[in-house]
Formats: structure tokens, sequence, C-alpha cells
């Protein structure tokens, strides 16, 4: 029988104890009486245990035991517990519920999870369990469920382009029009070089912000396969999936709660704490701190050598820069917003409360239209899928004194003057103008 260091000192401990015992059972009553109270009332250092008593039932299991296995020295050594890993205080069902407990209260030490247990009915007041064993029921369980987590493997995708990751980051306080103001940093990362395509401090985290973001990030370093996002609301857009599906770009999104896929943009916002802001200076707009974020990016970042690549991410990425696809002419076009709206009988449609002509040919039907977020009086419409050119922005004072072809108006003859603004506009409407006094 093989014995571990930790087995041998307990059995040679137990040994040493009961062998005044042993062979002693002709002794009188008495006598075997007195050997045992005075291995009991002594004090022993215990291999591996804080105790410095032995009680008379453990003293008398341990003389059965070993009298029983023939005076054999391996029946002293302590046997494994069938119970192991197992509290013999709480139930399963105890354990889980304290876990469970641990799960929604992650920030609250162990003295108060027991208490808090004890007021929700988990653990009864009447059961005493010791600071250690909570321990052990919470570590236990937090061991199993690190033992089951999925295989993550390192990564890095093949080519420049081949796959972008990005995210938000709580940026400083800046001055907007004297008042200080949060931003927010929207950044894309190339998972091949980790160079930056582009990064942007914004006041509000939202889809418009980012999308911003992403069009100079086409524009300066092209069109990347994949883009790799989290599930956070500015991400999860039916506009932003439009757009990139539009150049050829697949948005592919992390699995909840699930950050590790997402290390390198992560890691990118680590250094941006520690070796950015801590230094930027006069900063007295968001513009001003996006220059220095811009320049500390171009200079600093992208030129020094990287210690996951071995190289300067500007030089991996260029390497190969003739595999890039670059952005289209039109990349405006790609990132308009698209509503669907029906043209009115008289021509009229209204977005974002302006009012709008739409050709005669498309009264009455629901047409698409596409604008830029920046300039919403440019509005091109689509019908079937073909453009019908922009529409004209109107005043509705002015439309209003358009003469239409089958317009018809008599005057009463004391209206002289309301006749002679009507022969104006149409004479104006005849010639191709339209009047404004």
């Amino acid at each position: 029988m093989f014995l571990t260091e930790k087995q041998k000192k307990i059995a040679l401990f137990r040994f040493g104890v009961i062998t005044p015992l042993i062979g002693t059972k002709k002794l009188q009553r008495g006598q075997r009486e007195k050997i045992i109270e005075e291995i009991i009332s002594k004090k022993w250092e215990i291999p591996y245990s804080s105790k410095t008593s032995v009680s008379k039932a453990t003293l008398l299991n341990w003389i059965k035991i070993y009298e029983k296995n023939n005076n054999s020295f391996e029946s002293l050594v302590p046997k494994n517990r069938m119970d192991k890993g197992k509290s013999r205080i709480i139930s399963n069902e105890t354990e889980l519920a304290l876990v469970n407990l641990r799960k929604e209260n992650s920030n609250i030490s162990l003295a108060a999870l027991l208490e808090l247990s004890k007021i929700k009915n988990i653990i009864p007041y009447n059961i005493n369990i010791s600071m250690s064993a909570l321990y052990k029921i919470i570590k236990k369980h937090i061991d199993s469920e690190e033992s089951n987590m999925p295989d993550r493997r390192k990564f890095e995708a093949e080519l420049p382009n081949d796959l972008w990751q990005t995210d938000c980051m709580h940026g400083p306080y800046v001055n907007d029009n004297g008042k200080m103001r949060k931003t927010y940093l929207f950044a894309i990362i190339d998972d091949h070089s980790r160079i930056i395509t582009h990064a942007q401090f914004y006041f509000k985290e939202n889809i418009v912000c980012f999308l911003n973001c992403l069009k100079q990030a086409f524009i300066k370093r092209g069109i990347p396969r994949k883009l790799y996002t989290d599930n956070g609301a500015c991400f999860k857009s039916a506009r932003l999936e439009y757009t990139t599906a539009s150049v050829g770009c697949a948005v592919l999104h992390a699995k909840p709660y699930s950050p590790e896929g997402k290390g390198k943009i992560e890691r990118w916002f680590k250094t941006v704490r520690t070796m950015f802001i801590p230094f930027v200076k006069n900063i007295n707009s968001i513009d001003e701190l996006n220059k220095q974020l811009n320049n500390w990016i171009n200079n600093t970042y992208h030129t020094n050598k990287h210690s996951s690549i071995n190289t300067a991410p500007i030089k991996k990425y260029t390497k190969n820069i003739h595999l890039i696809r670059s952005a289209p002419k039109n990349i405006d076009d790609y990132f308009r917003i698209r509503i669907r709206r029906k043209v009115f009988k008289d021509r009229s449609l209204t977005i974002n409360g302006k009012l709008f002509e739409a050709p005669v040919s498309l009264i009455g039907k629901a047409v698409n239209l596409y604008y830029l977020e920046d300039d919403t009086d440019r509005v091109e419409v689509f019908y079937n899928e073909k453009s019908y050119g922009y529409l004209v922005l109107l005043n509705p004072h002015i439309n209003s004194r358009i003469i239409r072809d089958n317009y018809r108006i008599e005057f009463k003859e004391k209206d002289t003057f309301e006749k002679d603004v009507f022969d104006k506009q149409k004479k104006a409407f005849s010639s191709g103008k339209l009047f404004s006094e």
C-alpha cells in the first residue's frame, strides 16, 4: 500500500497515541480507564489539524480498528470521506441556494452573506456554519463552474481587414460651450495588425456617433470582411446591419456576457487609459481632445513596436496593403438614413417637420427616402428600386401661391388687387418661373 507523506504522519501519530493501550484488555477496568484518562487529558500536536486533544470515542475507535485488522499499521491511515466535497451541515439544495445568493450579491462579505441567508431563510438560525465552511462551499461551486468554461484560444486574423473589432469606452469630461460634459470613445481595431482604423471621442454613445466613426474608418482603411461587436444598443441596429451589408461587410456579435472575444480592443482601451489620457494637456474642447488622440495614435501607437505582433502596427498593416478593398467613392450614400413615406395627392410629403414635393408620377405611392444625418435637405426618392432624383424642399407659404394646371378662380370686380396678383402668378407660371414678392 502506497502511503503519502501526510498519511504516514497521521498514521504514526495515531499509533503513538494508542500504543499504551495495545494489549491491555487483560488489565483491570480501573487501570485501563486510568490510561485512557491520561491520554485524552494530554495536549497533543496533531498533524494537519488545529485540534490539541483526542476524545475518548476517537481513541477507542482507533484501538478497535487497529485490533480488528490484526494490528495492521495501515489500518490507522485516514480514510477518504465518501461524502467528500459535500457539507455535513446543510443539504445540496441549500448549497445551491447559497451560491445563487452569492452571485446576486457578489460585493458583500461572507459574514454579510451568511446573515442575509438567514434573513431569507436559506439557512435556519438554529444551524451554525463557520466562515471556513461557507468559503469552501462557495469556492467549490465557483471552481466547478470554471472547469466547465468553454475552450477559448488565442487567435489572430490572417490578413489585414479580415476582421475588425469595435467597442466604446467612457472618456474624460471636456468643456462644451461652458458646460463640462462626459465623452465616449468609439474605436475600431484591425485584428491582424492591431492598427486603429479610426477612433474618436463623442458626446453621445449612440448609433449615429458609431456610424460616423465607422464611415471614417472605411474612408481611411478600406472595407473589412467582418466587423465584431458586442451586444450594446448602438451595435444592435438594423441601420448598421443594412449599411455594412451594402458594402459587403458582415457584422458578428459577441455572445452575451462573453467579452473575451473582444480582447484586443479592450487591451487597447487599457493602453489609452494609462498611456494617453493621463498626459493630455490644455483640453478646452472635444475637437482638441480628438486632435491630440489622433496625433498620439499616428505618431506613437502605430509606429512603436507592439509586444503581441513583435513589430509596429502600421508596418504589419501595410505589408499586405495590396489586398485591401478600398471604400466606394460614394461611401456617403451607404450611410444614409432610409425611411418610407406615402406621397400625398398634392405631391407633398413631410420629413422631420420639413415639407418636400415629389414628382407627379409618385402621387399616392409609398416610396423609400434616403438622406444623410447632417444633410436632411437633400433627400433622394426611390420607387421600385428606381431613383426619381431628389425631392424639392418647399416653403408652404410660397407653395400655396403656385398655380396648378387645373386651377381656376373667378374674381369679383372689387377684388382688383387679388386679380392683379393672380395675373402675375399665371404669367410667371407660364414662363416657367415661380412668382414671389
